[in-house]
């Protein structure tokens, strides 16, 4: 892992809140296919130097930079909504289905 990468995020054309983070100039085509296809058209957010102490919303620098370094992206998915979602509807004393 280097202790700076200058990288690439991109928001998915298909799926919200999911954002991939790439090295700059990082060819689309030579990511994984099925990556591609569930991600959809890529669309430009920003660009950035990454460094292993940079703090990000839902991740740390040194995750983005050892995911980049493993396999060429790092994939940010939203939260899961059941984590910080109740269910008013739901009665007392009722047991979830």
């Amino acid at each position: 892992m280097k202790d700076r990468e200058f990288v690439s995020v991109f928001r998915s054309s298909k799926k919200s809140d999911t954002y991939i983070y790439v090295r700059r100039g990082q060819k689309w085509d030579d990511l994984p296919e099925s990556l591609r296809g569930i991600f959809g058209n890529p669309v430009h957010a920003m660009d950035l130097v990454m460094t292993p102490d940079r703090k990000l919303a839902r991740t740390t620098g040194e995750q983005v930079l050892t995911a980049i370094a493993d396999k060429d992206f790092f994939l940010q998915m939203p939260e899961e909504p059941d984590a910080y979602v109740v269910d008013f509807r739901k009665k007392p004393g009722m047991k979830s289905s």
